[in-house]
């Protein structure tokens, strides 16, 4: 999960306490033969989870819902308000063998060090994943197929835009037609910018909020993005990424951006005072938007196709080897994996199915918007869930680069310095942090 997801649930669990979070102090329910503060006692079983950000799991009372069934089961659950925090944690409990919730969440961002580094500490998921999407399961997949994790959401990538501002600029509005405009080439959406800014009447509006955001969607639907299969980093000569950076800065060179920076400083405002007409963006984002763009701006803004598949953020669920109550933890990973609570998830609170079975449920490949115009985002951001390549190569400082990069367009957009200037700080910059 991107650093901008972790944000955002950082934002809706603000109140947790960070002694909480951190599950630096368990409270055992039972007998405990692991520390991980779950175990069983007289006929009771006590399973811990250790959480971050919404999950979705505690807030939408799934997690009553299983004890009410299963009335032997007691479910002590920690929630993390920060996933930087948490991972901090974990790593901290990882490497002293102590302090381990019995079920760990696992953001995208963190599973391929996990992988590499810690998989002997998870317990083996495989079987029972073939519901899920195949790239999904192949990011928490060790080379010897050990799974370390079940997939909780993902996010798809479309394009939102604003109605009313496409209009003013002689661009279509009809969803359908705007997703012609950029269909099948990411540069045809740079040049729809070129078309918006000829013709705009609303002179302090930009096409597009950010040239990161352009650079993210490109990368993201690609099997390789900065690393090879071995683990080396490849973004230097990967084309992918270089085509990616050279369309980023001509947008930015070519003033179509509001030059912010998603989820940053200037960036809510944008979304509330309409000072940019378009925005890359994952099904988890519009929940955000609506929020910050407020009810004046309800009808305005609708949800197109983007130019090709790609994700930005999800998570997973982890067992533990260390849990006394291994078993009943699977079984409770499995259960709030299932297709059937992942379609519930999304219809309460909108983080997007990592399952393929509930991609086609009516929970979700029917669910429209109301805010969005009434764009029908199960159909939207299911599709472009399918398009996204099997193979998904991560690199254990994807998320340390991705922000990199993202300062480094900054440098274009904001200070004024030319891509090639930009583009070497960037490089100094990734070989001092994951070189």
């Amino acid at each position: 999960m991107g650093k901008a997801r972790r944000k955002l649930r950082t934002r809706a669990v603000a109140a947790v306490s960070a002694v909480s979070a951190l599950g630096l102090v368990v409270g055992c329910g039972g007998s405990d033969s692991g520390g991980t503060g779950g175990g069983k006692k007289d006929g009771k079983v006590t399973i811990t989870m250790g959480l971050f950000g919404v999950m979705g799991f505690k807030e939408t009372g799934l997690l009553d819902k299983y004890m009410k069934e299963h009335p032997n089961v007691v479910i002590k659950a920690d929630v993390a308000g920060d996933e930087q925090t948490y991972y901090t944690a974990l790593q901290t409990h990882l490497a002293a063998g102590s302090g381990l919730k019995d079920i760990q969440g696992i953001e995208i961002g963190r599973a391929k060090e996990l992988s590499d580094t810690q998989k002997d500490k998870f317990v083996d998921l495989a079987g029972g994943t073939d519901h899920f999407l195949p790239w999904k399961q192949n990011q928490v997949t060790t080379e010897d197929k050990k799974v370390i994790g079940m997939g909780t959401d993902i996010g798809p990538m479309a394009v939102c835009y604003r109605k009313d501002l496409f209009k003013q600029a002689g661009l279509p509005t009809d969803r359908d037609e705007v997703a012609k405009l950029w269909e099948g080439d990411w540069s045809k959406y740079v040049d729809a910018g070129k078309r918006f800014k000829q013709n705009s009447k609303a002179e302090k509006v930009a096409f597009m909020d950010s040239s990161s955001g352009l650079f993210n969607a490109m990368i993201y639907g690609n099997s390789q993005q900065f690393y090879d299969k071995e683990g080396e980093l490849i973004y230097a000569t990967n084309p992918v990424v270089k085509d990616a950076w050279k369309l980023a800065s001509e947008a930015a060179t070519s003033d179509l951006t509001a030059k912010l920076r998603q989820f940053q400083p200037g960036w809510d405002p944008g979304l509330a005072n309409s000072t940019f007409a378009s925005t890359v963006c994952p099904a988890w984002m519009l929940a955000h938007i609506s929020e910050k763009a407020g009810p004046k701006n309800k009808g305005k803004w609708d949800v197109a196709k983007a130019p090709k598949g790609a994700n930005w953020g999800g998570a997973f669920l982890g067992v533990m080897e260390k849990s006394p109550v291994k078993k009943e933890a699977q079984e409770l990973v499995a259960w709030l994996t299932a297709p059937e609570q992942q379609a519930y998830l999304f219809k309460e609170i909108g983080n997007f199915p990592s399952s393929q079975t509930a991609l086609g449920m009516p929970e979700v490949v029917d669910a429209k918007s109301e805010y969005f115009s009434g764009a029908p985002i199960g159909k939207i951001f299911s599709a472009a869930a399918q398009e996204i390549p099997d193979e998904q190569v991560l690199g254990r400082k994807d998320g340390t680069i991705k922000d990199i990069f993202s300062q480094g367009l900054t440098l274009i957009e904001a200070q004024n310095k030319s891509p090639n200037v930009a583009w070497k700080t960037t490089e100094k910059r990734i070989e001092k942090a994951a070189g």
